[in-house]
């Protein structure tokens, strides 16, 4: 992924762009063959010969890549970036040769709409520019791109050698249609300017533990996943990534859910970035701005709360995964923990130093009347089930967290003319239901919902928001009862979503879910078993790809990476597990999280 904070390109090991969106994240994609082919657009730049990189990396602490190939002719790379956005969107290619003499080839297919539209293709001046409807796209560079294909040019190619110390910049650009184009950006100085721009930021990480390199390629992935103008936090860059090859399990994931986004929080509050914490804070208020009661899971980036999901039938599919879904009607769900879990990360912001607003307290006042009134309605759980409505034991939880954080907040900030003795009460009322309905006393485990034998990985949570120390029995028999029956060689499903009940309305399986491996290795560090605990943590480490990025799920199985990615909750996940894991054992209690929700 490269990307320039408000919309990212995903480029494959053959040096294709095969998916873009433009101007930005939940846009219509105009590189599509992520989800297709060749014909739904893609823009390829490599040796003629053909055939996957050599090597490719980041350049230490940005988000540029440079992508390599030794072939016996000679060195060739390819160096992509983003550069942090002005008025417009700019993706900046550049060739370099590095010894002998290596034959490169470009073709680019533009197609808008997802791979529907073929635009119409004019000269402009020494340039290209493609235009349909209200989107136009100018394409620069010092060798001439041939127009192929059909009358109007729906191919752009170009043919070319690069010997040693030789640079061939190509910059694409995006503008909206009614307006002037502007010069094309300089590719060398944005390439400068990125870099400068990506180490400034870096510079404000105070991460001093074991793996830095890790850490710092996470944070990196989260800001690039910052909606700028907002301060909204897409959960990845991709929608209908499937979460088992074959199957219907595909969301469109490019929105801001309140509990990536405060799980995001966490990961930038204890790494120093601060300004970050604070602008999530400012998008959290907008986004919520009306009555407490119709909260949602998930916004649009700009706060936009009406998010249809449809499907697009001209697109096969990864791998023949269909349908592939644009918009996401689990922004319609009930789901009770979101208010505790926005609680929770307006609490940890609290904490961190964030300066007090009081708009922030009335927000806080208006969530828990509500969520007074409603803790115990039956809700569709984090997992955005689209089966039956439960009594989810992580929803009352977490509903739990939201009450206590009011109470502690009272308690250490000297909050006066607070119903504190009723928060009290309330915190008391849940907890009690909780561990009368939610746990099996003869398996020494909490469960998934009331009356259910199943279990459900965010039951590791428990011990982490406080609801029960660490060393109670049953936080520990919890863990050991998640890690034995949601385990798969050795990493975790996040619940048994093939049982016969059908608890989530779905057909088919999915592979381990990564965040909540995380969840695990934050457990078992915080019940003593802190070898075992690392261990974990580094083999998490070493399924991330060659470029330190993770997906949403993993197949131990065949090795692949399946979901949207670059997910956002695999990496705060990370970083928080490496926070925590730097921690004496004796200070975790008192560290606190929220939790997120998926399809």
């Amino acid at each position: 992924m490269v990307g320039d904070l408000q919309t990212a390109a995903l480029i494959g090991r053959d040096g294709s762009v095969d998916w873009m969106c433009l101007p930005r994240f939940d846009s219509p994609a105009c590189f599509a063959e992520l989800l297709g082919d060749e014909r739904h657009g893609s823009w390829r730049l490599g040796p003629t010969s053909g055939g996957d990189c050599t090597s490719r990396r980041y350049r230490d602490g940005t988000l540029i890549l440079e992508t390599e190939w030794d072939l016996p002719e000679g060195r060739v790379r390819v160096i992509d970036l983003m550069p942090p956005r002005g008025d417009e969107a700019d993706l900046v290619r550049i060739v370099e040769g590095v010894s002998g003499k290596v034959a490169m080839t470009t073709e680019l297919r533009l197609r808008f709409d997802y791979g529907n539209i073929v635009p119409w293709i004019t000269q402009d001046g020494d340039a290209l520019r493609a235009v349909a409807g209200p989107d136009s796209v100018r394409i620069d560079s010092v060798v001439p791109m041939a127009r192929e294909g059909v009358s109007d040019g729906s191919v752009l190619r170009a043919e070319f050698t690069v010997g040693p110390g030789d640079r061939v910049p190509f910059v694409l650009n995006y503008h909206a249609s009614h307006l002037e184009t502007r010069d094309p950006v300089e590719p060398y100085a944005a390439l400068r300017d990125s870099e400068d721009f990506w180490h400034s930021w870096l510079e404000g990480c105070s991460y001093t533990g074991q793996w830095p390199d890790a850490v710092h390629r996470s944070l990196i992935t989260l800001k690039a996943l910052t909606y700028a103008p907002t301060g909204a936090i897409a959960a990845a860059a991709t929608t209908s990534l499937p979460e088992q090859l074959g199957g219907t399990r595909n969301w469109d994931y490019r929105y801001c859910w309140l509990r990536d986004a405060g799980l995001t929080l966490q990961a930038l509050i204890g790494t120093g970035f601060i300004d970050e914490a604070r602008e999530w804070r400012a998008w959290l208020l907008r986004a919520v701005a009306g009555d407490p009661a119709d909260l949602q899971i998930m916004y649009g980036l700009d706060g936009r709360r009406r998010l249809p999901e449809y499907t697009l039938d001209w697109l096969p599919g990864f791998e023949g995964s269909a349908p592939v879904r644009i918009g996401n009607d689990a922004a319609g769900q009930l789901q009770i923990d979101v208010w505790g879990e926005t609680l929770d990360a307006l609490h940890h912001a609290r904490e961190a130093g964030l300066e007090q607003d009081q708009d922030v307290w009335r927000l806080q006042r208006a969530l828990l009347e509500h969520l007074e009134e409603h803790w115990d309605d039956l809700d569709n759980g984090l997992w955005e089930v689209r089966g039956p409505r439960r009594a989810f034991v992580h929803s009352r939880v977490m509903a739990w967290a939201g009450f206590d954080r009011a109470v502690r907040a009272v308690e250490k900030y000297g909050l006066v003319d607070e119903p504190v003795e009723r928060w009290r009460a309330v915190r008391d009322r849940i907890h009690d239901d909780v561990c009368t309905h939610g746990f099996d006393a003869e398996r020494n485990t909490f469960t998934q919902f009331y009356g259910s034998d199943g279990l459900d990985a965010a039951l590791l949570l428990i011990g982490q928001v406080g609801f029960l120390s660490w060393d109670d029995p049953r936080v520990v028999g919890t863990v050991d009862a998640v890690q034995r029956e949601l385990g798969q060689d050795g990493l975790l499903r996040r619940y048994h979503n093939e049982a016969d009940d059908q608890v989530d309305g779905l057909p088919g399986a999915e592979a381990t879910f990564l965040v909540c491996n995380f969840w695990l290795v934050d457990a078992l560090h915080g019940i003593g078993r802190v070898d075992e605990s690392v261990a974990l943590f580094e083999r998490l480490l070493a399924v991330r790809n060659d470029l330190g990025l993770l997906s949403e799920e993993y197949d131990p199985a065949t090795g692949r990476h399946l979901g949207n990615t670059p997910q956002a909750f695999s990496h705060l996940g990370l970083v928080n597990s490496a926070l925590r894991l730097g921690q004496p054992r004796e200070s975790r209690q008192a560290t606190q999280s929220v939790t997120v929700d998926r399809s």
